[in-house]
């Protein structure tokens, strides 16, 4: 399968190379997003200058995510790429390679300092991509990512310097709102439980512990030993609620409740967060300031 998607590319990149130019003279510059977090952000910036796509929608877990016969023709046909970027998007991290020395290519995380990283413990030297959970963080990849995009000569650099000015200081108030909502949870209830560790930025920023069935790549596996350490964490420490995440199988922590149940503490399923996508357009998560409003409101109301 692997080679059959290498095969069918290359034949895209051959059909697109021929047409190319006429469709530049013609159509409105695009900007091709592989997830939606990516692509809510892209939009932001670029206004209504660009058409923007974002590949993997609603509900999408980009760890697993493998690109499409139709991904690879708005690949293709894009004049600029912006991926995630630290292995996030593992399984098409070849494709951007062919690609690199044809295309406007971002990768939204090299902006920034690697001192600022976390360590990615499932695979050595490599870190942790769910950057966007810590809103201080993702303002530097929002920096990065105009500056990139300001240097598209379709582009008008001062309207997106406007617009992410604009945008960053939304973020800033968010930030601060994170920050006293979270802070608001007893210390001894400051304990964020999810299917698989990406929020390990959010633990750092806004001073939650935080635990995860799984490894920061959903590619991890968990057993039965990794279940019942964490039941009698949860057991120990009387943690109130467990959350599942949008992109994830809730089955693992249906077992770790049913698992505290056995014990006898009664720990409740609180909600489900948003880790690896958006919600749908015009849910109340369906944009990034909505997305880590939900995620908030949902981890206090149920820990507090």
């Amino acid at each position: 399968m692997k080679h059959l998607v290498i095969i069918l590319f290359a034949s895209f990149l051959l059909l697109g190379g021929c047409n190319s130019s006429e469709q530049s003279k013609s159509v409105q510059t695009k900007v091709v997003c592989t997830t939606n977090i990516l692509g809510d952000l892209a939009n932001v910036i670029v206004g209504d200058q660009a058409e923007v796509i974002a590949l993997m929608g609603a509900g999408v877990d980009p760890h697993l995510y493998k690109a499409t016969q139709g991904d690879l023709m708005e690949l293709n046909s894009a004049d600029v790429i912006i991926y995630n970027g630290l292995h996030l998007e593992g399984k098409m991290t070849e494709i951007f390679e062919k690609l690199s020395n044809r295309k406007n290519i971002i990768a939204a995380t090299a902006g920034v300092n690697q001192s600022k990283l976390i360590n990615n413990s499932d695979f050595k030297g490599a870190y942790d991509p769910h950057l966007w959970f810590d809103v201080e963080l993702w303002i530097e990849v929002i920096d990065h990512i105009a500056k990139q995009l300001s240097t598209i000569e379709e582009l008008d650099k001062e309207k997106i310097n406007q617009n992410k000015e604009a945008y960053i200081s939304q973020l800033i108030s968010l930030n601060k709102q994170v920050k006293s909502k979270i802070s608001a949870i007893d210390k001894s209830q400051r304990v964020l439980i999810t299917a698989h560790d990406a929020f390990a930025y959010f633990g750092r920023a806004y001073d939650i512990e935080v635990r995860g069935l799984q490894g920061i790549s959903t590619l991890s596996e968990y057993g039965l030993k990794d279940v019942s350490e964490l039941v009698d964490f949860i057991v120990e420490r009387k943690i109130k609620a467990v959350f599942v995440e949008s992109s994830v199988s809730d089955r693992s922590l249906k077992a770790v409740v049913q698992g505290c149940r056995s014990k006898g503490h009664d720990v409740v399923i609180g909600g489900t967060l948003y880790s690896d996508a958006l919600g749908e357009k015009g849910s109340n998560a369906g944009t990034y300031i909505e997305m880590v409003k939900h995620n908030v409101n949902t981890i206090v109301e149920n820990l507090r």
